[in-house]
């Protein structure tokens, strides 16, 4: 039986974050995005409404929230500002592999910390040179007793240096390429653990992105998760889960193109009337609403295979890949809306097109996506 109805909690947790988006969220963004500044006072509000961190399990003390919950407040935090929206979903995906292949124990030991204060997580796979290519990573781990020993260089990592614990993918045997992969908890930052802001982005601006730099950096072996070699499998699957908050945060976006372009549309006036009367305008935003639509329907579709326990890695892939490239198109549309204001600052939609840009890259980009969905396509 299919059920479109949202329980009563779901509801609640929704109207929270919409009025988190719009009374905390929304009157400061233009500022961090300007300055490249973190929003440290915005990321402590969302602290204490509950919103940060919301997939620690409740037996930790967490609130253990499912994918469809996470969908449904990461839509509203993203329609306010997707680069704030980043730092707190990259914090998701920073907890998701200690969730995926950690111990009780290590669960334990390293998530509660997180629900003293505004702590975040970061997940520290991307490096300079291996882009798509996870597998080529150069990271080195070397295991020295009840110690594993990081050398090498992680690349656009969010919340990177400022995060609690950072989950970091390396190789003990290159010559066994995935095969020789772990994945290991980085506490705090400990001697020999640097890390560099980038500066310069696109968009995002608000979540910090980092270069970090391992030099001998010594870590407890109690913090690998899972087995030496299980490193790239736990990094796929953290991936297949975390690929749907970068769709719903998409379709958040894209929603806030629309009413900035009806909102526009109704107030200019050419040709002695609103342009919202002219007719190519209106089909350009009845596409908008078609995306967002369709788009919101593949993304809760994908969130809740995953709080179904079914495979879900294709239409994960479907849900990123449509939303993000969806959402690029409204963002688009709404300068187009908007014409020469629309390119200026003075409006916010040019920044909804520089901030969507990284959702059709980052978690795996779109054309990876596609190799996935093809993939398994083949297989059938």
């Amino acid at each position: 039986m299919i059920d479109f109805s949202l329980t009563d909690e779901q509801r609640q947790f929704r109207a929270l974050a919409r009025e988190f988006a719009r009374d905390v969220i929304a009157p400061v963004a233009a500022e961090h995005d300007r300055e490249e500044s973190y929003p440290e006072a915005v990321v402590a509000r969302g602290f204490e409404l509950g919103l940060l961190n919301t997939g620690i399990p409740a037996s930790l003390g967490g609130l253990g929230l499912g994918m469809v919950d996470e969908v449904l407040i990461g839509e509203e935090l993203a329609y306010a500002c997707m680069g704030i929206y980043c730092i707190f979903m990259a914090s998701e995906l920073g907890i998701t592999p200690i969730l995926v292949a950690g111990s009780e124990e290590q669960q334990a030991r390293l998530l509660k910390p997180l629900l003293e204060g505004p702590k975040l997580a970061a997940f520290a796979l991307s490096e300079p040179d291996n882009g798509s290519d996870a597998g080529a990573m150069k990271t080195r781990a070397r295991l020295e007793g009840d110690e594993v020993v990081l050398n090498g260089t992680k690349m656009w990592i969010s919340n990177g240096g400022l995060a609690e614990l950072t989950v970091v993918f390396a190789t003990f045997d290159p010559e066994a390429k995935h095969r020789g992969t772990l994945a290991v908890v980085v506490e705090g930052t400990p001697p020999g653990m640097s890390y560099q802001k980038i500066h310069g982005k696109l968009g995002q601006r608000a979540c910090v992105t980092a270069e970090l730099v391992f030099e001998d950096v010594r870590v407890p072996a109690a913090n690998i998760l899972g087995e030496p070699g299980d490193g790239f499998r736990i990094a796929m699957k953290t991936l297949d889960k975390t690929r749907i908050p970068v769709a719903a945060g998409s379709v958040g976006l894209a929603r806030r193109a629309l009413d900035e372009s009806r909102r526009y549309s109704a107030e200019r006036h050419a040709f002695g009337r609103p342009i919202n009367s002219f007719q190519a305008l209106q089909f350009k935003m009845a596409d908008m609403k078609i995306g967002i639509e369709t788009a919101r329907l593949q993304t809760l579709y994908a969130a809740w295979l995953v709080d179904s326990g079914q495979p879900h890695t294709e239409a994960s892939a479907i849900a990123k890949a449509y939303a993000s490239d969806m959402a690029f198109a409204a963002a688009n549309e709404a300068i187009q809306i908007h014409g020469g204001y629309g390119y200026v600052g003075e409006y916010p939609v040019e920044k909804l097109l520089r901030d969507v840009k990284l959702n059709q890259i980052y978690e795996g980009t779109n054309e990876i996506q596609r190799v996935v969905i093809a993939r398994g396509l083949l297989q059938d």
